[in-house]
């Protein structure tokens, strides 16, 4: 996969120009992660927006001694505690990897040097920010107006084969249900 699929994704939403591309692709540094291990956690300040080159993370929080999945976030995509990125303040989120797996990170500071030293940074920057929030946007939507049968399988659908390496207490607290009504979903469905 490497730096050309950053350019790939990147260039989704805006084309990005060889000197723009001299500029930013230098910024992202690989790094290996396992699974269960934490990029971030509560209390800390996200350092890096990643780009997820294989594997799969989740975002969650504790709530009265159970956690609760925020977020996944899959191979081609990026992720981070964005709002403590955003903000360089501690993060309200924990962020873990659910498999072993590989991504791409840029610093905070480096992402501003992008911003500042290439014409598309700060398109692709919002571009991303906006593609960020309508996600969001229509997950608490999902939560709203979808029955936990319709948003396991929009997830479904989305990730097929990476659906298959998350744990269902995973799953069950992502679409808002108990592990249980899950395995009965699971079971009216198939």
């Amino acid at each position: 996969m490497g730096k050309s699929a950053i350019r790939q994704a990147l260039e989704t939403l805006h084309p990005v120009s060889e000197k723009d591309w001299e500029v930013i692709e230098p910024l992202f540094a690989q790094s290996p992660f396992k699974r269960k291990e934490h990029l971030v956690r509560v209390g800390e300040v996200e350092k890096y927006l990643y780009f997820i080159e294989r594997g799969v993370l989740r975002s969650y929080v504790l709530r009265q001694e159970s956690e609760v999945t925020l977020e996944f976030s899959f191979e081609g995509t990026l992720f981070s505690s964005y709002d403590s990125f955003l903000q360089q303040s501690p993060s309200l989120v924990n962020v873990e990897a659910i498999t072993t797996g590989s991504l791409w990170r840029i610093s905070y500071d480096d992402l501003q040097t992008i911003y500042a030293k290439t014409q598309a940074g700060n398109i692709l920057g919002r571009l991303a920010a906006e593609s960020l929030y309508l996600e969001k946007s229509a997950r608490e939507l999902g939560l709203l107006t979808k029955s936990a049968g319709e948003r396991y399988l929009e997830l479904f659908d989305d990730q097929p084969i990476l659906i298959q390496q998350i744990p269902l207490k995973f799953i069950a607290s992502y679409i808002g249900i108990s592990p249980q009504a899950l395995s009965r979903i699971r079971k009216r469905i198939s």
